[in-house]
């Protein structure tokens, strides 16, 4: 069974997502026979590689809200990261365009080092603060899971990889995947947002069984609510 998890390293939800499947695949019976493969979406492509400002401020002009609104939002989903065993600081949190972290992990999916760098990339965002759009800081992430610093650093200094991550961008599109977590499973199922654990599950059983009628992953067909992040325009 494969299970592709279109995700950002700057999104609050995916990463209460990724803790909510690890829970769910951990009481799946047969775990050790699924293949979790992390997909790039990019939420602001726009973003400079690094940028000034607060990053409150920023989500309050993005949402058409308050800064106070945006500030008790944040306190909301550090709470629910908290039940899930995360950090989150967004007072540290710097706002960053993404790309290259997503072309990185694509080499890391190669090198079987994907979701030790997407759980790195995550704390560094979520609870270290860090600029994740910055490529010395990405280079030296990478190699605290285990990658070639000189391999990312030579990566990151091309184009490679890009055409990986348009690829999964253009996909998510043809999906109608908006916002994200979104978890694909063998391109039958789709589940939308960060999902409770005990769902997750179930669509797993489903989706193993194969005995039961498909969750179109296609627009409003697949299991999910609000809970994810949406695209910035």
């Amino acid at each position: 069974m494969r299970v592709e998890i279109f995700s950002d390293v700057v999104c609050p939800w995916c990463a209460i997502g990724k803790r909510r499947f690890e829970g769910a695949l951990a009481r799946f019976a047969h775990a050790d026979e699924v293949d979790v493969v992390w997909r790039a979406f990019e939420l602001d492509p726009s973003a400079p590689a690094t940028a000034e400002g607060d990053l409150t401020t920023h989500l309050a002009e993005k949402y058409g809200i308050s800064e106070e609104q945006a500030r008790a939002s944040q306190v909301g989903l550090t709470a629910m990261a908290e039940q899930e065993g995360l950090d989150f600081h967004f007072d540290l949190a710097q706002r960053a365009n993404t790309f290259d972290a997503h072309r990185l992990l694509h080499y890391a999916l190669e090198v079987g080092a994907q979701e030790a760098l997407e759980e790195r990339l995550f704390r560094a965002y979520f609870t270290e603060g860090a600029p994740v759009g910055d490529r010395g800081t990405l280079v030296r992430l990478a190699e605290e899971v285990g990658l070639d610093g000189a391999s990312c650093a030579e990566i990151l200094e091309t184009e490679r990889y890009g055409a990986e991550v348009r690829a999964d961008e253009a996909d998510a599109r043809a999906l109608g995947v908006s916002g994200v977590p979104f978890f694909v499973i063998d391109r039958q199922y789709g589940i939308s947002g960060a999902q409770s654990a005990e769902t997750i599950l179930a669509v797993l059983e489903e989706a193993w069984s194969g005995s039961h009628q498909t969750v179109p992953v296609e627009g409003g067909g697949a299991v999910g609510d609000d809970e994810s992040c949406e695209l910035e325009h």
